[in-house]
């Protein structure tokens, strides 16, 4: 299990569907995460009971978080286009909201980090952040991330369209 003084990152259970459904259907997420519809908890289920195929397979991974202290399931870590050709993989970092600010995202990341690049050895992680999201811009800035693109109105919103960087780390 990947885990530090913080939290720890397992795989989906069946005990987190409840928590996935509620997140996958927070209408306010789906700007950021590309979810256009709802999922029912029949897709869910199968989704998480389907989850011991490999990132091979799938070319994606989820992990949920776990915070240390109190076993609680915070949040999320999504591996998604997993390119093993080029050494690349996308990462997608979700903390509930009533979790933010207590550290739990840099601490899950640093995990991930230590995943792709140590384990899978991977050359880069990457992620694409909107330009509005301060917090997570501020997270990958002081954890070294390159700011190597902005994509402009790459995101349509509710209120138009908004920028996203793209942050990249590259394996030292």
């Amino acid at each position: 299990m990947l885990a530090n003084d913080s939290v720890k990152l397992r795989a989906v259970e069946p005990e987190d569907l409840e928590k996935l459904y509620a997140w996958e259907n927070d209408t306010s997420l789906w700007d950021v995460g590309n979810t256009r519809q709802p999922y029912s908890k029949f897709a869910l289920r199968q989704y998480v009971n389907e989850f011991d195929k490999n990132i091979y397979e799938t070319c994606q991974l989820r992990f949920m978080i776990v915070e240390q202290l109190g076993n609680e399931t915070v949040g999320t870590v999504d591996l998604f286009d997993f390119d093993i050709h080029n050494s690349r993989i996308a990462l997608g970092l979700f903390v509930d909201e009533s979790y933010q600010g207590k550290g739990f995202a840099t601490s899950a990341l640093r995990l991930v980090e230590a995943y792709v690049f140590d384990f899978l050895n991977l050359n880069q992680l990457y992620c694409h952040i909107s330009a509005l999201n301060e917090a997570s811009r501020r997270m990958f800035e002081k954890e070294q991330y390159e700011n190597n693109a902005v994509l402009k109105n790459w995101l349509r919103t509710a209120n138009g369209f908004e920028d996203v960087i793209v942050f990249q780390r590259f394996k030292n």
